[in-house]
C-alpha cells in the first residue's frame, strides 16, 4: 500500500512515486519495500566491484545504492523476480543477498551507522531497471574461474 506523503515532500521522494516504488518513511529516511515490480540485489565487496564493470562495459548498469561502511556494498534494483527463482538460487550460492516480499531497502539519502545512503547509478541517470536475471548473469562472468558451477545454476 503506497505512503501518503505531506506537502512538504521532497523532490527525491516524488521521483521514487513517480517510478511507481512503495516507499515508507523512517525515522532515518526513507526507504523502498520490495514487491512484485521491484527488488534488489545487494552485493559486497570485490564481486560488487566486478559486477560494476561487467554491467557497465555491457551497457547493462541500473539504479544501485551503495551502502556505507568498512566493506564495499552495492544494492541494484532489479525486476522480474517473481519469474527467477534459478537466478535467485544461484545469485545467493554466489553470496549475493537477494531482497524480495516486502523487504525494506534504505533509499538515498537514508542514514545509516556509518553514514548515508547514496546513489552510485540513480534511477533518472539508469537508462532502465535490469531483470534479475541480467544481474544473476554477471555475478556468473565475473565469478565463473571462482565458481565453475555457478553457470549450471543461473542458465
Amino acid at each position: 500500500m503506497p505512503v501518503t506523503f505531506p506537502s512538504s515532500v521532497t523532490t527525491a521522494t516524488l521521483d521514487y512515486r513517480r517510478h511507481g516504488w512503495t516507499v515508507a518513511e523512517t525515522a532515518n529516511g526513507r526507504s523502498l519495500i520490495t514487491d512484485d515490480q521491484i527488488a534488489a540485489v545487494e552485493l559486497t565487496g570485490a564481486m560488487a566491484a566486478a559486477v560494476r564493470r561487467f554491467l557497465r562495459a555491457n551497457n547493462l548498469s541500473g539504479p544501485v545504492i551503495e551502502i556505507p561502511g568498512t566493506q564495499r556494498r552495492e544494492i541494484h534494483l532489479v525486476r522480474g523476480a517473481t519469474k527467477a527463482a534459478m537466478a535467485i538460487e544461484a545469485l545467493r550460492h554466489a553470496g549475493a543477498t537477494v531482497h524480495t516480499n516486502g523487504a525494506s531497502i534504505p533509499l538515498p539519502p537514508t542514514r545509516l551507522a556509518h553514514g548515508a545512503a547514496s546513489w552510485s547509478i540513480s534511477p533518472t541517470e539508469a537508462r532502465w531497471v535490469p531483470p534479475i536475471v541480467a544481474i544473476a548473469a554477471a555475478v556468473r562472468a565475473t565469478t565463473r574461474t571462482h565458481h565453475p558451477h555457478l553457470a549450471d545454476l543461473a542458465g
